[in-house]
């Protein structure tokens, strides 16, 4: 179905989101984010995606934060609301069982960086500035940023960006571990799609076991994260791709993994 305000298409395995309204810097709307809710459910029902891209149209931004001109039109209600949206479309994403890459194109800012941070690996053009300035114009990050910065790269980090509200260069970003790797602009999508690709070539059901022995584990006591890690592990043992794949790495040949 075609998408107002998003990119939507799916080859060699890999879904591509495209963000797509770069006259307002790919900006995020009610509309957009119900509509990569629409996406993110297409891309959990199609079998034949195995990793879902996300990126901006244009050359200045990924997501450069929240339409403005809705924004300032929020009471204490629908402010808690659009919240809640963003942050339930945002947990979709990561907790889908398919990873996705954010391919950080430009301005990824508010909720840019909160949709990238929801992520499961990040990659930064070396042009790319990221941030939560939220509080420069009286709000604080609502789609999930004060808690997944500060997970990801600890509270002092998240307290600095947060309460100034200053934008970081990739450089910056890659050192703090906020994202995962810094390319040439022109090498973004490239970058990204080769590590889609070495995603792809594993079992299915072995990598989103992988993602859900991390994302809840990170929730958990060590001794609880371990028995997750125990429980998931046995589940792998009794599919049909652990078995192909033990027997590929003794004939010395490549696997076929069927995801089940």
């Amino acid at each position: 179905m075609p998408h107002e305000n998003l990119l939507f298409e799916v080859k060699d395995q890999i879904a591509r989101i495209t963000f797509n309204r770069p006259n307002v810097l790919n900006a995020l709307n009610r509309r957009t984010m119900d509509e990569l809710g629409d996406c993110l459910d297409a891309a959990r029902r199609d079998d034949t995606v195995r990793v879902l891209i996300l990126t901006g149209a244009g050359e200045k931004a990924f997501i450069a934060g929240a339409d403005i001109n809705e924004l300032a039109r929020q009471t204490y209600l629908s402010g808690k609301d659009t919240a809640l949206h963003g942050q339930e479309i945002l947990h979709r994403l990561e907790a889908m069982g398919k990873p996705s890459i954010a391919a950080i194109n430009g301005f990824a800012l508010g909720g840019g960086c909160e949709l990238a941070l929801s992520c499961t690996i990040r990659i930064a053009s070396r042009t790319a500035r990221l941030g939560q300035p939220e509080v420069k114009i009286g709000i604080l990050p609502g789609y999930g940023g004060s808690q997944r910065l500060s997970r990801l790269c600890g509270k002092g980090i998240a307290h600095e960006l947060i309460l100034t509200g200053e934008m970081i260069t990739a450089d910056e970003a890659l050192r703090i571990g906020l994202v995962n790797r810094v390319t040439e602009p022109g090498e973004l999508l490239a970058t990204a799609e080769s590590i889609a690709r070495k995603i792809i070539a594993n079992a299915p059901l072995a990598v989103k076991y992988a993602i859900e022995a991390i994302e809840h584990g990170m929730e958990l006591s060590q001794e609880e994260g371990l028995f997750l890690e125990a429980t998931l592990f046995g589940l792998c043992c009794s599919t049909d791709d652990m078995r192909e794949g033990t027997r590929a790495f003794l004939e010395k040949r490549p696997a076929k993994f069927q995801g089940r």
